[in-house]
Formats: structure tokens, C-alpha cells, sequence
């Protein structure tokens, strides 16, 4: 079972100073901003369109009846609204693309490498 590869906030960060070589405080402002701005539209309802990454808005669940899973009772399971994320077809095409599956390869075989250099 491979280790499943994981960005982080930090990690974007750590790229936006990287390639901007801005402050590290300017570059974590940077990336608070663009998530801030993103749950702030999602919160009131507006979609979020980024071309050719994707778009972001919010989707209705219906109300159910669910059930506990310790005691097994039924549980009203209010409606309520949920973020959804919808792919570009470019994003979906650079994800499925031979590029894209040997970028995977190399970076599984550097972390193998690195959890074995560590022990």
C-alpha cells in the first residue's frame, strides 16, 4: 500500500514564497485571502469560477432520517447546504494525462526514498 502524497496549506505557502521570494507573513496573507474570499462567496451563496482549475458553490441535501450508530435510534437528519467542487475539463484532462501519472510516479518513488533514508 503506497503512502498517500498530502499539500498542505503550509506547503502552498512555502510555494507562493517560493516563487514570488515574498516574505513568508506576505505569502501566508496571499493564500489566507484567496481561502478567506472563497468560503466568504460560498457562505452567501455565490459560485466561484476559476478557469481551468474548476468552480466551487453550494448544493442542497434533503432532510432524512438517519440513525445512531451507538444506540441504533432514528435520527432526524436536518436539510442543509454543502460545498460542492466541480473539476474543469482542463483539470480533469491534466489529471488523467500520461504526464500527470508519471508526475505521481516520481513523487511516490521520492517519498519511498525518503521514508527510507529516514529508517
Amino acid at each position: 500500500m503506497s503512502k498517500q502524497l498530502t499539500l498542505t496549506k503550509a506547503d502552498l505557502i512555502e510555494e507562493v514564497l517560493r516563487v514570488t521570494e515574498l516574505p513568508r507573513k506576505e505569502s501566508e496573507t496571499i493564500v489566507e485571502t484567496i481561502f478567506d474570499s472563497i468560503i466568504q462567496a460560498i457562505q452567501k451563496g455565490e459560485k466561484i469560477e476559476i478557469r481551468g482549475f474548476g468552480s466551487f458553490r453550494t448544493r442542497q441535501r434533503r432532510g432524512r432520517t438517519g440513525r445512531n450508530p451507538k444506540t441504533g435510534e432514528k435520527v432526524d437528519v436536518p436539510a442543509k447546504r454543502i460545498p460542492f467542487f466541480k473539476p474543469s475539463k482542463e483539470l480533469k484532462d491534466f489529471v488523467n494525462s500520461e504526464e500527470a501519472a508519471n508526475m505521481t510516479a516520481a513523487a511516490e518513488a521520492a517519498a519511498a526514498a525518503s521514508e527510507a533514508h529516514r529508517g
